[in-house]
């Protein structure tokens, strides 16, 4: 699917608006630590999808996200004010499971490879060593 300069620019303004309006405006008790890592709009910018990252443990995480979707319309209806555009899209708030998948490989990577040793760290990949 090809990749358009406009979504692109479109989906970083979402997700600097959005990410301000979590943090500065929206009271749900149930939104702790949330980042807005990504959105993704549609072609037709009728639908936005709104990656978030919640610090905490799967309830504290499913918590935050039904906090959200509640606060999705409020959201909706600020960025109407704050952004010139024709049409807001519906916001649809997803867990960014990308950092989760990234931590579980990076520990089944540890676990597989042995650990380096000083005098590993200190070899260049050529094998040389630098004289300063």
């Amino acid at each position: 699917m090809p990749r358009y300069q406009r979504t692109d620019r479109i989906n970083e303004q979402l997700r600097q608006e959005i990410s301000l309006l979590v943090r500065d405006e929206v009271r749900d008790p149930r939104v702790g630590l949330v980042t807005v890592t990504a959105v993704e709009t549609s072609p037709e910018l009728d639908h936005a999808k709104v990656y978030v990252s919640v610090m905490g443990d799967d309830t504290e995480k499913e918590a935050a996200l039904q906090g959200l979707r509640s606060a999705s319309s409020f959201i909706r209806g600020q960025l109407g004010r704050r952004l010139h555009m024709r049409r807001i899209p519906e916001i649809h708030f997803q867990y960014d499971r990308v950092l989760a998948e990234a931590s579980r490989i990076e520990s089944l990577l540890r676990e597989v490879l042995p650990p380096a040793s000083a005098d590993d760290e200190d070899r260049d990949p050529g094998g040389e060593r630098e004289n300063g």
